[in-house]
């Protein structure tokens, strides 16, 4: 079977690109690198089942030969990037998800869409099914993130319903581990930075705010399962880790694990944060039979041990 995946340069995009490989499947990466990086899937370069196109997704999309799958994950996904690039943002989860539902239209292909747990805004549900609503900002900073993605899952669902087409829909909730950079602008990324640099370490508000943390390779195997069983058409699935961690004692555990003496400071809330985000993996868990299987401490130092090498590297 053949494979497409877009934002194939990315943090999640490179670890399914590996998976898909290691799982038979040929797999072709796409990727324009704006958070993206080369370093990423160097070390596929070569591999006979896996091509790389450097395009971006938001222009006409068209792959010679057959497709069975098409994974769309192009977009900057941390705040800083998609406050940093809000036009292109937008354009990656509107022509992004046209183009990419159009090239699986014509190749009548299953599509697989990366959405967010940011659909469901700062929720007043807790924790969130998949079918509360949410409560977003239209207008706000993160709106050209949240708003893009819930555009593209009407897009999909559009195209389900209209033309057929094979669509799940993944909401994605906080996932962290090796190759995230070390200037992401995502909390983990940023702590374990800090902690190893000596830097003070900012957290936002008193730290009460809570996020549920998913190790990337539990996420990935949720991902597979998701593209792979036949029978969930239409469906919209929460992959994440029902564990709910307040950011404070996320700061604590960092420091204790990286043996930090960086100090914990804090900073004003940024607008619209949510107050608390944890999935309801209900669904995930009777459909496709996942959950997540890492603790986060056993998660945080496998990503620690990484971005110890990634530091030293830049120095």
């Amino acid at each position: 079977m053949r494979v497409l995946i877009t934002g194939a340069a990315g943090f999640i995009g490179s670890h399914l690109c590996e998976r898909f490989l290691k799982e038979g499947f040929e797999v072709i990466g796409m990727d324009n690198f704006i958070t993206g990086s080369p370093d990423n899937i160097a070390h596929l370069f070569g591999h006979p089942k896996f091509k790389f196109l450097h395009y971006n997704v938001i222009n006409y999309i068209y792959v010679e030969g057959s497709i069975d799958i098409v994974l769309h994950f192009a977009c900057p996904a941390s705040p800083v990037d998609y406050m940093s690039n809000p036009i292109h943002t937008m354009k990656v989860d509107s022509l992004g998800t046209l183009n990419t539902l159009g090239l699986a239209k014509l190749k009548k292909a299953r599509y697989i869409f990366a959405s967010t747990s940011e659909v469901y805004g700062d929720p007043f549900v807790h924790p969130q099914p998949e079918t509360y609503w949410g409560y977003v900002n239209p207008v706000g900073p993160r709106s050209v993130y949240d708003e893009a993605k819930r555009f593209s899952e009407a897009m999909c669902m559009a195209y389900y319903r209209e033309h057929g087409i094979d669509v799940r829909i993944l909401r994605i909730f906080n996932t962290y581990g090796p190759r995230m950079r070390t200037k992401d602008g995502r909390v983990i990324p940023n702590f374990i930075t800090q902690a190893l640099s000596g830097e003070p370490i900012t957290v936002y508000g008193k730290g009460e705010q809570t996020r549920s943390f998913c190790y990337i390779d539990d996420l990935v195997e949720g991902i597979l399962r998701a593209s792979l069983k036949d029978g969930l058409s239409g469906e919209v699935i929460n992959l994440g880790n029902p564990e709910e961690v307040k950011i404070i004692n996320l700061a604590m555990l960092i420091v204790e694990l990286t043996k930090s003496s960086s100090e914990i400071i804090f900073t004003p809330q940024p607008p619209d944060d949510p107050k608390r985000r944890c999935p309801d993996i209900t669904k995930a868990k009777e459909l496709l039979s996942w959950e997540p299987k890492f603790s986060l401490r056993e998660g945080l130092e496998n990503t620690i041990s990484w971005f110890k090498k990634k530091l030293r590297k830049n120095l």
